[in-house]
């Protein structure tokens, strides 16, 4: 049985880059429905509640087939917003350091550059879906997924993710994508990221 988790902080502690009102919105309605979703869709099947959600994106083309596509979506959403969370912060560092601003930097050639480029791509997105930052080999590299898609299913590591459903800006910034992805830069959780990084180099060493 999957759980909601915590916001780990308040729902306005994100203000004034993202209200409270699209939190409670967000966090309480849309993720709470993904796993409820997800909960109803393994219900069946016993072995599958007891893997980990992680384990669960990895091994989707094992699921029955009856469930697959409610898993994928339901699984990715939990999978992903419980990440999103994490992934921001109030009062963050407002860049990346140490050995991550290495990677981005030998990537990207610097910050800024970086974070046009993923600005860039989340516009491209067509309708709703995730940009995201991973661990590709050696390098850092940019990737977009539509829905609630992920790196995991594709055996990459994601170190920073951005929700470009109309879900996690609407109320605040309408139609305006643009302005929500340059407000988001505010509340990026680096020390988050930096950690994912750190993890995924060292797992690749097992």
């Amino acid at each position: 049985m999957f759980t909601l988790p915590d916001l780990p902080y308040e729902y306005d502690a994100l203000a004034p880059f993202i209200s409270s009102q699209i939190q409670h919105l967000h966090h309480d309605k849309h993720h709470r429905a993904y796993v409820d979703k997800l909960n109803i869709a393994l219900e069946k099947y016993p072995d599958w509640q007891n893997k980990s959600i992680e384990e669960i994106i990895k091994s989707l083309d094992n699921l029955p087939d009856d469930v697959k596509t409610a898993v994928r979506n339901n699984g990715g959403g939990h999978y992903n917003h419980s990440m999103f969370w994490e992934m921001m912060a109030p009062a963050s560092n407002q860049s990346p350091t140490g050995a991550l601003l290495d990677k981005i930097q030998h990537s990207f050639g610097d910050v800024d550059s970086f974070k046009k480029q993923f600005g860039d791509n989340a516009m491209k997105i067509f309708g709703s879906g995730w940009q995201w930052l991973i661990l590709d080999g050696d390098r850092v590299s940019l990737f977009s997924t539509p829905n609630q898609d992920n790196p995991l299913e594709k055996g990459k590591a994601p170190l920073l993710g951005l929700d470009v459903w109309e879900h996690a800006y609407y109320l605040q910034y309408y139609n305006r994508r643009p302005d929500y992805v340059e407000a988001w830069w505010n509340v990026v959780n680096w020390d988050n990221v930096a950690r994912r990084l750190d993890e995924a180099m060292k797992s690749k060493l097992v």
